[in-house]
Parts: structure tokens; sequence; C-alpha cells
């Protein structure tokens, strides 16, 4: 957790330079912002996965991948990588209600990536579980889990990471629109909960800066809870314009976002562009209805009043 220390403070006048550096880079990652005049464009083309990349880490043992280097005691030795999946764990399902869907297993943990680079949108989809889960988060006690990463801004499997560098809207279980800044930090308005670690949104309450790193959780818990019921579809939505987030669950901001930072360099940097991650980490869950569209301002229906 970054209580703007002094140190932290001091790098903040750095950040109109970083500004003009970061531009330059978008640039050269090719960043493909969504033309305005399309309106909302479908990620997924309901068929196949063009358009998405896949990386996996190394399999559980209990897991059987051919060809997999394992050491004496069975555990596996090297990451599926990318654009691998023996294991099939991200598909296609034809019929899940009455519609096509995506199905990620969760047998290992990895990520279905878009290859593009996306700036400034409203992205919506829908969720809903499965029934299977998988070692190491296979107890029934242990809540189903996946997520939503946002302004990645690293190759997959980078410095030893599971998760890319980015900010994640998670998915899990009772937990459905909380924050985890993964490598990188972000501010929320929040309130510590008494006797606890944990910190909630609160839109009356401190700025406070989340970091996953140096040990921190990097979590800040939605408010309020607006998740169905676990088997039922649930509607999940991200506003992303400038330094500003949103999360929505069910049409409800459950969180509000500002000043995103990638703390990977120099001096930490505005971070307001990237591919979109879904996790695949230990649940059956499928996705539908994956849309995005551009926005020139964050949109009425969730402005603040």
């Amino acid at each position: 957790m970054l209580q703007c220390a002094p140190s932290f403070v001091a790098t903040m006048a750095l950040r109109s330079l970083a500004h003009r550096t970061l531009l330059v880079v978008s640039l050269l990652l090719g960043v493909v912002p969504v033309r305005a005049q399309s309106g909302w464009a479908s990620l997924w083309n309901g068929k196949d996965l063009d358009g998405w990349t896949t990386w996996m880490r190394q399999p559980e043992r209990s897991s059987e991948v051919p060809g997999l280097k394992r050491d004496a005691d069975g555990k596996y030795l090297e990451a599926i990588g990318s654009g691998r999946d023996p294991l099939h764990v991200f598909t296609v399902v034809r019929d899940v209600d009455g519609r096509p869907a995506i199905r990620i297993s969760g047998e290992v943990f990895g990520e279905l990536r878009t290859t593009r680079v996306f700036k400034d949108y409203h992205l919506k989809l829908q969720f809903k579980w499965g029934s299977r889960k998988w070692a190491p988060r296979d107890k029934p006690e242990t809540p189903r889990d996946s997520g939503l990463l946002y302004h990645v801004h690293a190759p997959p499997g980078a410095e030893g990471r599971t998760w890319a560098r980015s900010i994640e809207l998670q998915i899990q279980e009772h937990d459905v629109g909380d924050l985890y800044a993964i490598g990188s930090v972000i501010a929320v308005r929040a309130r510590p909960r008494a006797g606890t670690a944990l910190y909630d949104y609160d839109p009356g309450g401190e700025w406070t800066f989340f970091s996953q790193s140096q040990g921190a959780s990097g979590r800040c818990v939605k408010q309020p809870d607006n998740e169905k019921p676990t088997g039922e579809w649930n509607s999940v939505e991200l506003v992303a314009f400038g330094e500003d987030a949103i999360h929505i669950v069910n049409g409800t901001v459950v969180m509000r976002l500002h000043g995103p930072l990638r703390i990977d360099g120099d001096v930490p940097a505005p971070v307001t562009a990237g591919q979109i991650i879904l996790q695949s980490e230990g649940a059956e869950v499928f996705y539908r209805d994956i849309a995005i569209r551009p926005i020139t301002a964050i949109p009425a229906e969730f402005a603040v009043k």
C-alpha cells in the first residue's frame, strides 16, 4: 500500500515529461483507437478466438501435458507458453443457455489477451461461472476466480510474472468489481476497514494509492456488492478514459479510479492504454457479449453528478 510517501509525491512532478514519452511509446506499440463512428464493436466474433492470443504458465502436477518437462517429483519445470493450448483451456462453446460463449476451463493459470491495444473506451461483457474447479484453487471454500486486466503494459510471462503488469477489475465470486493494481499504481477514494488490512471504496474517502508490489496486496474492495448469485449471468462494464477508470457491475458503479501509473521504469509514468486480458485462474467460467466502443468523455450515465 502506498500512502503518498514523500519519494512518491516527488516523482509526480515528472509526470508531464513522462506523459509525452508515453505518447511516443504508444505510437511505437501501435495503439489502435476504436473509430468513433463505429459505435459498439464486438471483441469476439462468436465463432473462434481470432483477435486474441493465449499464454499459460506451468500446469499443476495433476494435469497431463505430454512433452512438457517435469522434475523427479512430477512438478512441471516450464510454462506451456504462448499460442499453445494442449489442455483446451480456452475454447468456444456453441451453446451455453442457447448462445455461443468463450469457455475458460481454469485448469492452468494463464491469459486470453487481445491482439489490439485500446485507449479511451467503454467495454462491456457478460460472464457466468461453470461448475469445474482446479488445483490449487479446488477446495470447496475457495471462491471461483477469473479477472479482467486492462492497461496491460508487459508481454506474457515477463519478469517471471503470471499476471502481466496492469490494472485488474476482479471477477471472483463475491468480489466482482474489486481492484488489484498488478505491478502498477492507481488511486481510489477509500477508507480502511476497522480491524483488518483491507480498504473499501468510499466516494467520500481519502485518495489512497494502491500497488500490488513489495508485498502489498494492491487491493481495494468494491462498494456496493451488486453481483448476482453463482450460476447467473453477470454484466461487467469498464470505462477507461484518460486517467480515469470506472468499474460497473450489473449497471451499478462500484468503484471510481484515477491516475494509473506504470512503475517498471526509471520513474513512474502514466499508463492510459493497453491490451485487455481475461484470466484463467482455477475455475471454469464463460464469457459472452464482449463489446467495446470509443468515447470522448465519460458516458453521461456514469459521470459524477
